[in-house]
C-alpha cells in the first residue's frame, strides 16, 4: 500500500542501480529498450526486489489473452487523475520487465502493471495488488502457454481469497471460474466476440448454454454473475445506473470494453467514471498499435493482433473492402512457435479485400487463405507489398514480433 517510507534495503538500490546500467548498455547496443535484461540483472541480485519496489505503491494488476497492454495504459491515464503512476507501458509484462519497470520510478502513487497471463498468480504474490482486471483467456501460445482451461485454473487457484479487489468479465466464462475463487469480484459485462474457448463448462465439463448475451450450464448450474458494470452501445453503465459517454480515440468495440473495465477498475480507487472516461480520450496509440503512419508516401495504419479472438476483433474495425489489407506473422519465440491458430481464424471476413501476405511465416498464412477462398498475394517484404496494393490507406495487420519488425521499417 501507498506509504513514504524508502523500502530499498542498500542490496535492492544495488541492484536497482545495476539493471539500470545493463539495461543503458543494452540500448546503446541498439538490442532493444533493455528492460527485460536489466530487470533479470536485478531481480538475480536481489530477488526480493519487485515485491520491495511494489510496498509503497497501490497496484493495480490487469491480465488477459487480450487488450491487456491497452487496458494498461486506459487505467494508467484514469488513475492520474488522482497521483503520480508508474507502468510498464511498453508491455514487457513478466517479473523482469515489470521490476524495470517499477525501478523507474520513485514517487508514483500507483503501480499499473501488466503481467502476462502465466505469471499472474506469482506478481499478484508479490506485489499486493489492491485490483486485479482480468478480461478474457482465450487460445494463444499453446506452445508455451498450454491451454486455456489450465490457464483458468491456475488462476483460480493463485488467486484464491486474494485480499484484491478483482475486476471481471462476466461475460468469460472461462474469467468468471477463475474469478470465482476470489471473495470481491466486480463483475463487468464487457462482451465476448470470441467465444470458441468456453463451449464447454469450466466447473463441470458439460455443455454451455448461450441464450443471447447469457450462458449457463444446465448441468452443474455454474452461470453468468449479474454485472453491475456494462457496457452499452457508446456508453459504460455503472453500478448506480447512470450512462457515462466513452471519449475514445481509439477504434473498434472492443476498445470500449476495455474502457468500460478500466472505469470500474478507477471507481476502486476513488476516480468518478466522467473523469476517468475523459482522461481516456487523450490515448491515441498503444506502443504503435492504431498508429497511422507514412511510408512510401502511402497512410498505413498499424493493427496488432496475435491470437484467433484478436484477429475477429481487428477485422471488425479494418475499412471496408476494396481497402487494402497487408498480413503479417512470423512465429518466433516471443509470438510462439506453433502457428495451428491460423486454422481457427476466419479469414473469409476479409472477402473483397485485396490482400498481401509478408512475414517469415507468409507461407504459412497464404494455405490458409488458400483453403479461406481468399485472393491473396504474396510479397517479399513491406515495401513490395505496399507498392503493389490499390490506391487508399492501407490496414497492415501483424502479430507481436512480425509488429514490431513493421514499426522499425516504418521509423515508427
Amino acid at each position: 500500500m501507498a506509504g513514504n517510507s524508502d523500502p530499498l534495503t542498500p542490496r535492492a538500490k544495488l541492484a536497482v542501480t545495476a539493471g539500470k546500467a545493463v539495461a543503458a548498455a543494452s540500448r546503446a547496443a541498439g538490442r532493444g529498450s533493455g528492460s527485460v535484461i536489466g530487470g533479470r540483472v536485478a531481480l538475480k541480485l536481489d530477488p526480493d526486489l519487485l515485491a520491495r519496489l511494489a510496498q509503497n505503491l497501490d497496484v493495480v494488476l490487469v491480465s488477459a489473452t487480450n487488450g491487456k497492454t491497452t487496458t494498461t495504459r486506459l487505467i494508467a491515464e484514469a488513475l492520474r487523475a488522482a497521483g503520480p503512476v508508474v507502468s510498464n507501458a511498453l508491455g514487457a509484462n513478466m517479473p523482469a520487465g515489470i521490476t524495470s519497470a517499477l525501478a523507474g520510478s520513485s514517487d508514483a502513487k500507483f503501480g499499473v502493471i501488466e503481467v502476462d497471463e502465466k505469471y499472474l498468480a506469482g506478481v499478484a504474490r508479490d506485489t499486493d495488488p489492491k485490483c486485479i482486471a482480468l478480461l478474457n483467456l482465450s487460445r494463444d501460445q499453446l506452445d508455451r502457454a498450454a491451454e486455456t482451461r489450465m490457464l483458468a485454473e491456475n488462476w483460480r487457484e493463485g488467486l484464491a481469497g486474494t485480499k484484491a479487489v478483482v475486476v471481471a468479465n462476466a461475460d468469460d466464462p472461462l474469467v468468471v471460474w477463475a474469478a470465482s475463487s476470489s471473495p470481491n469480484v466486480i463483475w463487468v459485462a464487457a462482451g465476448q466476440m470470441w467465444k470458441d474457448d468456453a463451449w464447454s463448462c469450466p466447473s463441470c465439463g458439460g455443455v454451455m448454454r448461450r441464450p443471447g448475451d447469457d450462458w449457463f450450464c444446465a448441468e452443474c448450474g455454474f452461470r453468468r454473475p449479474t454485472p453491475s458494470w456494462a457496457l452499452s452501445g457508446d456508453h459504460v453503465l455503472d453500478p448506480h445506473g447512470s450512462a457515462w459517454p466513452i471519449h475514445l480515440q481509439l477504434p473498434g468495440r472492443a476498445n470500449k470494453a476495455n474502457a468500460t473495465s478500466s472505469a470500474a477498475v478507477a471507481a476502486v480507487f476513488g476516480v468518478p467514471p466522467q473523469v476517468a472516461l475523459e482522461r481516456m480520450y487523450q490515448v491515441q496509440a498503444v506502443a504503435g498499435r492504431y498508429d497511422v503512419v507514412q511510408f512510401m508516401q502511402r497512410d498505413l495504419r498499424l493493427l496488432l493482433a496475435k491470437n484467433p479472438a484478436g484477429w475477429l476483433e481487428t477485422f471488425s474495425l479494418i475499412d471496408p473492402p476494396p481497402t487494402p489489407v497487408i498480413l503479417s506473422v512470423n512465429a518466433r519465440s516471443a509470438d510462439g512457435t506453433d502457428t495451428s491458430w491460423l486454422w481457427d481464424v476466419d479469414y473469409t471476413r476479409l472477402t473483397g479485400h485485396p490482400i498481401f501476405v509478408i512475414g517469415d511465416r507468409g507461407l504459412d498464412l497464404a494455405v490458409r487463405l488458400e483453403v479461406a477462398n481468399q485472393h491473396f498475394q504474396v510479397c517479399e517484404n513491406l515495401d513490395q507489398a505496399v507498392q503493389q496494393a490499390p490506391p487508399g490507406r492501407i490496414e497492415v495487420i501483424a502479430n507481436y514480433t512480425a509488429f514490431q519488425d513493421l514499426r522499425r521499417r516504418v521509423g515508427n
